[in-house]
């Protein structure tokens, strides 16, 4: 609950500092406001967002449900402005991020906590697969999720991005080097990503995704380097991605992702592994990094890199 309010007296402050800022500087005005009446948004905005945000951080939770409900919807409602009128697109990121940062701030102070557990549940929940009758049935039903998740999250979401970000008036000059890099980074982690999902099916029985996890703890191939390289390869990919369609929002899309993740995902996820695997799973963990690849100092395993499950 503290570090909640403690965020709320952060949003405090910085609305406060930014209705300074839109009183003082015509440049502020219409980046982040376009054309709107800031007097008339100031009337509804000070009350429901500056201080609303303050009573929070006093210890309100009525106010902290105000303030974190009226800065999603004038995210919202900026964002359908944004993409009419070309208009206030600073003013949409800069919402986007205290409507997700408040969304974040009300669970600590209602629960104490942030519930990353919700992102696991019904058909995301952890789950083995169903063993099938030969390794290219494994193989089939991970190349088949590998086409619809890196169509939506590589291909339809990052052009959606770079769509808005044309729209709100928010992109950003990259140098010509960028698109023979995003070239290079794309072709390298999407090789890395097809060599880690083929393994995962071939030796572990079961995919690489949650809800049709492998039956054996794999080990080998590029999970001999690093723990996860599917997650590796999807946040250089998203980089590369955003680096071709010189996107600085897809860049930073990749990363938020990445983060959401290693500290919302990634936990249950190893639990659930020690859970399955036991003695195997904690020993592998100690050989190999999570993020950086590197040659592990102690190797535990057997030759052909798999430990089946107890």
């Amino acid at each position: 609950m503290r570090w909640g309010r403690a965020y709320f007296a952060v949003q405090f402050a910085a609305g406060a500092a930014w209705w300074i800022a839109v009183a003082a500087s015509p440049w502020v005005r219409e980046t982040t406001l376009g054309s709107l009446d800031p007097v008339a948004v100031a009337v509804l905005d000070i009350p429901l967002f500056v201080i609303a945000s303050a009573a929070a951080a006093w210890g309100s939770k009525t106010a902290a449900i105000v303030a974190t409900g009226w800065t999603s919807l004038v995210a919202a409602a900026l964002a359908v402005y944004a993409t009419i009128t070309t208009e206030a697109g600073w003013g949409v990121l800069i919402m986007a991020a205290s409507a997700a940062g408040s969304v974040l701030a009300l669970s600590m102070v209602l629960l104490g906590r942030i519930p990353s557990e919700w992102l696991i549940r019904g058909p995301l929940a952890f789950r083995s697969a169903t063993i099938r009758t030969t390794p290219a049935a494994h193989v089939t039903a991970t190349l088949v999720q590998i086409v619809v998740f890196w169509g939506a999250f590589l291909i339809a979401i990052p052009f959606l991005v770079k769509l808005f970000e044309d729209r709100w008036a928010v992109d950003a000059t990259f140098p010509w080097v960028a698109l023979p890099v995003g070239i290079a980074l794309l072709a390298a982690a999407s090789a890395l990503g097809l060599w880690a999902a083929s393994v995962m099916s071939t030796r572990g029985q079961g995919t690489p995704l949650p809800f049709a996890m492998a039956n054996h703890l794999v080990i080998a191939g590029p999970y001999s380097w690093v723990r996860n390289p599917m997650a590796v390869a999807g946040i250089v990919q998203g980089v590369g991605i955003g680096l071709i369609l010189s996107s600085w929002l897809v860049i930073v899309y990749a990363i938020l992702g990445s983060l959401l993740w290693n500290y919302a995902i990634r936990p249950h996820e190893e639990r659930d592994l020690e859970e399955r695997f036991g003695d195997a799973f904690r020993r592998y963990q100690m050989a190999v990094a999570c993020w950086i690849p590197r040659v592990p100092s102690r190797w535990p395993f057997n030759r052909e890199g798999v430990q089946e499950s107890q």
